[in-house]
């Protein structure tokens, strides 16, 4: 049975790197309203003990011992919110939630964030715009449908996140690599989307990247993100900048968009992350997903506008409107720093000083080997975060301090098409 004492169940830390300062301010806000969070985790804890009253070890990534672990907090302790910031483990928090009772993003929500078939069908269906697209099972079938669709197509697996497996084909030839590449890449996440690709209309404009709250079936954008890519015809991510002044968050064709997309998916409480192409025949989402943003984009958002995404992700796992005033201002980025061919690494150097540095950091130990696309994805050796009173001068001051990065590493032979992917370090839920 369980006792008068109050927690969230947080599914996953996540790397310090990475989360920290959202578990550092999800822990006060919580604590604040008289709740303790309550972590099962995959890893033992190191740096976690500080913001967690109890945390579980299990393999969070079985969803038999997840659910087991969440079933015996909920009988010693009262749950009244469940937290998960980790793509391959929402859809199981969202299922807790449901179980438990508390307010989640619905488990429609989830599925339509993660399975980017059922997005599309969706979105599509609701008379929003998008791609032309198609479930395709194998290379016929995709070129049967690129043919369909007009070239260029983008290739990508049906889930996954942080463009891992997602490809541009221009032309059939092209096509045939970019299928094996995107199928090969669905099998390292669930089994129920292994194999196959989708196949769809490539969108032409800048994108972006918004991190909102929903209370209620209400969508609350945060913050907007402007995403450069980089590695074609991969579409790795190598940094973002966050402007508290965006114009775009007072469009109201976009936010008009995004309440709607939302609405179908039947999202309900707690933070998405949207990714959009604006395009010349208006917004397109390309994705939405059922978390906050990685890459420390809510770092960024935090530092530009005053937001806290932690204390925001505690309100809304509690059912309360959360306050998305922006009080701050200026730009905020980051910039990720990559090498030229795969490589393993002897040492990585950051700057301590430069203008408008926030913070910088080695990702990689020595001893690391980077593989990029299509053998390996989010080869980053090191980030640089910048800021400035407009996002021009930020974009510069990153450029900068970047440039002050000192990596030293070994070249060492690609991978063949076709190899056992490799896992970026940092997707999952691990740490020292």
């Amino acid at each position: 049975m369980s006792s008068s004492k109050t927690v969230l169940l947080t599914i996953g830390s996540g790397l310090k790197l990475y989360r920290e300062y959202l578990v550092r301010s999800a822990s006060a806000r919580a604590r604040n309203a008289g709740h303790e969070l309550v972590l099962i985790n995959n890893l033992q804890p190191t740096w976690q003990h500080e913001y967690f009253g109890e945390i579980t070890v299990c393999n969070v990534f079985d969803h038999e011992l997840l659910a087991r672990a969440a079933r015996e907090v909920a009988a010693r302790y009262t749950v009244v919110g469940v937290l998960c910031w980790d793509e391959p483990l929402v859809m199981q928090a969202a299922e807790l939630a449901a179980e438990f009772g508390v307010p989640g993003l619905s488990i429609p929500g989830v599925r339509g964030c993660r399975d980017k078939y059922s997005a599309r069908t969706r979105l599509t269906a609701g008379g929003l715009l998008q791609p032309g697209f198609e479930m395709t099972a194998d290379l016929a079938q995709a070129r049967i449908a690129a043919a369909r669709i007009g070239y260029p197509v983008v290739v990508k697996p049906r889930a996954l996140g942080a463009s891992m497996g997602v490809v541009l084909a221009r032309d059939e030839r092209e096509l045939a690599d970019a299928f094996t590449v995107a199928s090969d890449a669905s099998l390292i996440g669930e089994a129920s989307f292994h194999g196959g690709a989708i196949v769809e209309e490539y969108a032409v404009g800048p994108e972006i990247s918004i991190d909102a709250a929903v209370h209620k079936g209400e969508y609350l954008p945060m913050f907007v993100a402007r995403k450069h890519t980089g590695s074609h015809p991969y579409f790795e991510e190598t940094g973002h900048v966050v402007d508290a002044a965006e114009p775009l968050l007072d469009d109201p064709v976009l936010m008009a968009t995004l309440a709607r997309a939302h609405q179908l998916l039947g999202i309900e409480d707690g933070i998405t992350h949207s990714e959009v192409r604006l395009t010349e025949r208006g917004p397109l989402i390309i994705e939405i997903n059922g978390r906050v943003g990685g890459d420390l984009i809510p770092f960024l958002g935090k530092i530009a506008t005053g937001i806290d995404p932690g204390e925001v992700m505690v309100d809304v796992a509690l059912g309360q409107l959360p306050d998305i005033t922006r009080h701050q201002h200026g730009a905020v980025g980051i910039r990720f720093g990559y090498p030229a061919h795969d490589c393993l690494v002897s040492s990585v150097q950051v700057p301590q000083d430069a203008p408008g540095l926030v913070t910088a950091a080695p990702m990689v130990e020595p001893g690391t080997t980077l593989r990029l696309p299509p053998g390996g994805y989010i080869a980053r050796h090191s980030f640089v975060v910048c800021r400035a009173e407009d996002p021009q001068t930020c974009e510069e001051r990153l450029a900068t301090a970047a440039a002050m990065v000192v990596l030293q590493a070994q070249d060492v032979p690609a991978k063949p098409l076709g190899s056992v992917l490799e896992m970026p370090a940092g997707l999952l839920d691990v740490d020292e």
